[in-house]
């Protein structure tokens, strides 16, 4: 299993593909938002049950995480230019949960070339 932190604070990146990220990390994941930049008037989508095929399908190779989005078409049209985000609410494989030390807020940026990504942690997603 690769690190989140590691991953993160070793500056590696992901890239997307239309309505698909991968991550080059795992973690456990609890809960996802996607929004717009944060204006008065835009409020994010939040994905609590990952368990819904019909919006969003997960899986795990040796070294990397893939999240497809189905209900979304092309991030880099809905999120790119800076218009956007998405925030995972996650923490270490194998970590309790339960333990607030361990969850973490990362959020994914999308870049206006390249199809690529890169991460960073938040303490606040709502200070955006």
């Amino acid at each position: 299993m690769k690190s989140f932190l590691n991953a993160i604070s070793n500056g590696e990146q992901g890239f997307f593909t239309k309505n698909s990220v991968y991550l080059p990390f795992h973690c456990e994941i609890i809960s996802i938002w996607i929004g717009k930049e944060m204006s008065l008037l835009a409020s994010p989508d939040m994905i609590a049950d990952l368990t819904d095929s019909e919006v969003l399908a997960l899986r795990e190779g040796d070294f990397y995480t893939n999240l497809v989005f189905r209900k979304w078409s092309d991030f880099a049209k809905e999120l790119g230019h800076n218009k956007g985000h998405i925030i995972l609410r996650a923490s270490e494989k194998g970590a309790d949960i339960f333990r607030a030390e361990n969850l973490h807020y990362i959020r994914i940026v999308f870049h206006d070339h390249k199809k690529e990504i890169s991460f960073e942690i938040i303490d606040n997603p709502r200070d955006l």
